[in-house]
């Protein structure tokens, strides 16, 4: 299994795709934060969304533009690229016609879509790590290496001043919330990977993925939906941001850590069940 693993992330470290994509990935945070030190935003009486207070504090200290950078990306960007990997899998070997040839080795289905499986879980924790380390590397160059401070915030809300942390806590924070946003796009990825082993076309597999992001974001923010949205996969996509804005572990953070998990072994399952089952001509 090892050696299988080892195989596929070779594989897809090969590819100019993979080292475009996270090429994007480090830029973007760059891009981001030449944008707010040539023009650094001020709170003029709002900084109430969650977005316009990281990226005023961004500019206060540069630990916390990964959180910036993080909260930006892990919207719609992040998605793609994480989609890409996941939807890529198994079908780009079809659409190539290695499937077949792979099959031939003594190597079972579901040891060969295990590995494609943990290299998908690597890639993406390995996306998400390089959002923030491109933006603390670029935040603490722009803004300096300092404490968090909530203090311009006390005005809204009374409870900031006891919300500060240190550059320790951060980086523990900003290590988590690598681990917390990956997981929780989790449910989307197993989502493409179960269409990537049922279609010969990546881009189908991709776009899949992708739109059940989109339509689970677009039903998330229909409040006529009722509770039916507590449960859908991008509902808690955001809480990890109480690691930050609440400098403790909330309880949409648990909700957020349990919400993939069935989503995970439906769509996985669904996906073993197919491909141990598929004709695989191509």
């Amino acid at each position: 299994m090892i050696r299988l693993v080892e195989t596929e992330l070779i594989k897809q470290i090969r590819r100019p795709r993979t080292w475009v994509a996270l090429g994007f990935v480090v830029l973007v945070p760059i891009i981001v934060t030449i944008a707010l030190k040539t023009n650094p935003p001020d709170l003029n009486g709002g900084g109430r969304a969650v977005e316009d207070r990281f990226f005023y504090l961004a500019t206060q200290t540069g630990l916390i533009m990964p959180v910036a950078s993080l909260l930006l990306m892990s919207r719609f960007f992040l998605v793609v690229v994480l989609c890409l990997f996941a939807g890529d899998a198994v079908a780009s070997e079809a659409s190539w016609g290695n499937l077949r040839f792979m099959l031939v080795r003594p190597v079972g289905r579901g040891r060969l879509l295990g590995a494609k499986l943990v290299t998908v879980a690597l890639f993406g924790l390995l996306a998400t790590a390089l959002i923030v380390a491109s933006g603390l590397a670029a935040g603490v160059i722009a803004f300096g290496w300092h404490p968090l401070d909530f203090s311009a915030f006390a005005t809204l809300d009374p409870r900031a001043a006891s919300l500060s942390q240190t550059p320790s806590e951060l980086l523990v924070h900003l290590v988590m919330a690598v681990g917390l946003v990956t997981w929780g796009l989790a449910g989307i990825l197993a989502f493409g990977f179960m269409l990537s082993t049922m279609t010969d076309a990546p881009s189908g597999a991709v776009f899949g993925a992708v739109g059940l992001y989109v339509v689970s974001t677009i039903l998330d923010a229909i409040e006529s939906v009722g509770t039916i949205r507590y449960g859908l996969p991008t509902h808690y996509i955001d809480a990890w941001t109480g690691l930050f804005s609440e400098n403790r572990w909330t309880d949409d953070m648990w909700r957020a850590v349990l919400l993939p998990i069935p989503y995970v072994l439906v769509f996985c399952g669904i996906a073993w069940w197919w491909f141990r089952r598929k004709d695989v001509t191509s």
